[in-house]
């Protein structure tokens, strides 16, 4: 029920920060991010609405930009799986984490990072966004401005995080 209860804490954000239209790939992937995010963060599997308003902060450091979000997912299931924690809610959020890794969507390349399409699908590992810890030249680093028309294929979760991210600041 955790995990449910966690998708459905997503969905409700992502549709009051009405940033993307509710039905498309990219709410998909923000609302499966946030879940994951919401899940793994609560480790009690007990989550209440008093909790949620009280959690808002941590969601919002953990979905920042910068923050090593997929390492973070990793080692939080790693932990479950130590502890022995398992169940309905653990295999929904696998299977989340497992689309938001292996689905790509064709954006804009704001990272500047120059990525050639579809890395995953030619059995490579997805490339970092130029967030200083990848290939391409981080932020700080990009003279020009941002070529919107440049477009990439990321990972689903690298698109879906940021919405994610947007959606419970705007909330």
């Amino acid at each position: 029920m955790a995990w449910l209860y966690a998708e459905y804490i997503a969905d409700e954000l992502l549709r009051t920060g009405q940033l993307i239209p509710p039905g498309t790939l990219e709410f998909r992937a923000g609302r499966e991010a946030l879940a994951l995010t919401v899940y793994l963060s609560d480790s009690t599997d007990e989550l209440s609405g008093v909790g949620v308003i009280s959690q808002l902060d941590e969601w919002l450091s953990l979905t920042a930009y910068g923050h090593p979000w997929e390492q973070w997912v990793r080692e939080c299931f790693a932990a479950r799986a130590e502890r022995g924690d398992g169940g309905p809610d653990l295999e929904l959020a696998t299977a989340s984490w497992r689309w938001l890794e292996s689905t790509e969507l064709l954006a804009t390349d704001l990272a500047g990072t120059g990525v050639e399409p579809g890395p995953a699908t030619r059995g490579e590992a997805p490339l970092a966004c130029g967030n200083g810890d990848g290939p391409g030249p981080g932020p700080a680093e990009r003279a020009d401005p941002v070529d919107e028309n440049a477009r990439v294929w990321l990972p689903a979760w690298q698109l879906g995080l940021p919405l994610g991210h947007l959606s419970v600041h705007l909330f």
